[in-house]
């Protein structure tokens, strides 16, 4: 295919600190079945909506799914047994969500990317125990985005996120309605949701034989909980929302021949201008929404998406009508609030590998603040990956509760594709990035590494947001409080239990 001359055609990341290099890296291989139909989560369905509000119930569950030929594999979902049906937000109202635990053990349900509270936004002081439910209620005002919802439990977080329990959520807005996009969900506008797991006997999944500190991955790429799956493409332009869901791997992605595509949006929002690639890397709980035009093909042709070299989703081209749009060159302006004076600049330092890993030094603690910042203060956090051992490796950063405008990396001009809002940042070995913090609301909010064996196993701290006419005491759980829970759960003493974090804390002879 021909290419642009404004086309890039990098990664952008450096190369020696890819997964790939990793001991324990698992490669991805191409699965042996027959190609099946992609899923395509349902849009859940409003319990009820007005003009200013919307009430929707979010169930977490265990079931059955159909995923490899045979035996079903035990799975965990939202309102399904697998992953969930897509939570659509809009803009100006107000959100009420019922949110039930029908699992056997205790989970958290966190708005990643969503600005809200800090007792709404899911973290693992906020537990919902079996059998309970409970009711969030916040106002949606942000721009258009595709977020997602995740189990957040620590240290049980990644264990209950491979299981299942991740959906994505879009956020609506005027603005973006007025764009040329494909909006027309499961035609031409598609979530694609990247994960990859091991089968093991009957077609099961078993976490603790997988598990590695530094991330678990397994052999076979599941897109929409669907493994070799291929689409129906039936329009010239589809636009595909797609997440890096997985635990721990990158995903470096490319179409056959060299197909260019546009990047038009990022975690938190729209990109200021649309951006072409032929390759685009994600880590993980990042977002790309991008736009690929088929035009170029014909009916019975077929395009294959690879992550490296391997096939990850087949398409096969049909009949579509001619669609000559055109997008804007600024998509989206972002008004980020100007750094208030007189403000501390937030160092966050990210090191170590295994068992080893911390931010600034430290494990995390769930009665522990370690950062602070005034409601409506804007301010400079500068994120470092310090780890340079084995080459070191990527550490994706995330931030609950806010939005933040990436500034620089190594003092450089961001990449084209950060001039949005975002939420998660991969940072390279030896890296600083530098980006803008404010928070909309109050509460306190973790921040940490989003390779998810990282967070649980302590890559993680807390900032405190205080509004300082209205101070509040924040109550802290204690995470003796959520161990006896879980072992309560399961059956079994607290010493017993078998929690995929714990083993990096009892290695290092600390207490979580």
């Amino acid at each position: 295919m021909s290419e642009d001359k404004n086309t890039i055609n990098d990664y952008f990341f450096y190369e020696p600190a890819f997964n790939t290099h990793d001991g324990g890296y698992v490669p991805l291989e191409e699965p042996n079945i027959p190609e099946q139909k992609l899923k395509i989560p349902e849009a859940l369905k409003p319990d009820k909506e007005t003009d200013t509000d919307m009430y929707y119930t979010v169930i977490a569950e265990a079931g059955e799914s159909q995923i490899m030929p045979g035996q079903k594999t035990k799975t965990w979902g939202y309102n399904q047994p697998l992953l969930g049906k897509t939570i659509i937000f809009k803009r100006g109202k107000n959100i009420h969500v019922t949110v039930k635990n029908e699992l056997s053990e205790l989970t958290t349900y966190h708005w990643h990317g969503l600005n809200v509270p800090g007792d709404i936004d899911g973290g693992c002081h906020t537990p919902v125990y079996p059998g309970e439910s409970k009711v969030l209620n916040f106002k949606c005002d942000q721009p258009a985005a595709t977020l997602w919802l995740h189990a957040h439990p620590c240290p049980s977080t990644a264990e209950q996120v491979w299981h299942g329990l991740a959906t994505a959520v879009v956020v609506k807005d005027e603005h973006e309605a007025s764009l040329p996009l494909p909006r027309n969900y499961g035609v031409d506008d598609i979530p694609l949701i990247l994960q990859d797991r091991k089968f093991h006997e009957d077609n099961q999944w078993d976490y603790h034989a997988d598990y590695d500190p530094d991330g678990v991955q397994g052999p076979t790429a599941m897109i929409n909980g669907t493994v070799n799956p291929y689409f129906d493409v039936t329009t010239q332009k589809v636009r595909f929302r797609i997440l890096d869901g997985a635990n721990r791997r990158e995903w470096r992605l490319h179409f056959s021949d060299n197909l260019s595509f546009t990047q038009v949006a990022g975690d938190g929002s729209l990109l200021e201008h649309p951006v072409n690639f032929t390759h685009l890397m994600l880590t993980c709980a990042e977002r790309a929404e991008i736009v690929v035009d088929f035009s170029d093909y014909k009916p019975g042709d077929e395009v294959t998406l690879y992550s490296d070299d391997v096939p990850i989703v087949h398409f096969r081209i049909h009949e579509f009508a001619k669609d000559d749009s055109t997008l804007p060159d600024t998509l989206f302006k972002l008004n980020a609030p100007e750094v208030t004076p007189d403000t501390p600049v937030h160092k966050i330092v990210m090191s170590g590998m295994d068992e080893e890993v911390a931010i600034n030094d430290k494990k995390f603690n769930m009665q522990r603040i370690d950062s602070k910042q005034i409601l409506g203060s804007c301010e400079i956090w500068e994120v470092t990956n310090s780890n340079d051992c084995d080459g070191g490796m990527i550490h994706p950063y995330h931030m609950h509760g806010c939005q933040f405008q990436v500034l620089s990396r190594n003092g450089k001009t961001p990449y084209p594709n950060e001039t949005g809002l975002k939420d998660t940042i991969a940072v390279d070995p030896n890296e600083t990035v530098k980006i803008k913090v404010w928070f909309d609301h109050t509460g306190v909010f973790m921040y940490h590494c989003h390779i998810i064996e990282h967070e649980d196993g302590g890559m993680m701290a807390q900032i405190e947001v205080q509004d300082p006419k209205k101070p509040q005491k924040f109550n802290l759980m204690d995470m003796d409080t959520l161990m006896n829970a879980f072992a309560k759960e399961r059956g079994v003493k607290p010493s017993e239990l078998n929690l995929g974090g714990m083993e990096c804390y009892d290695k290092m002879n600390m207490k979580m």
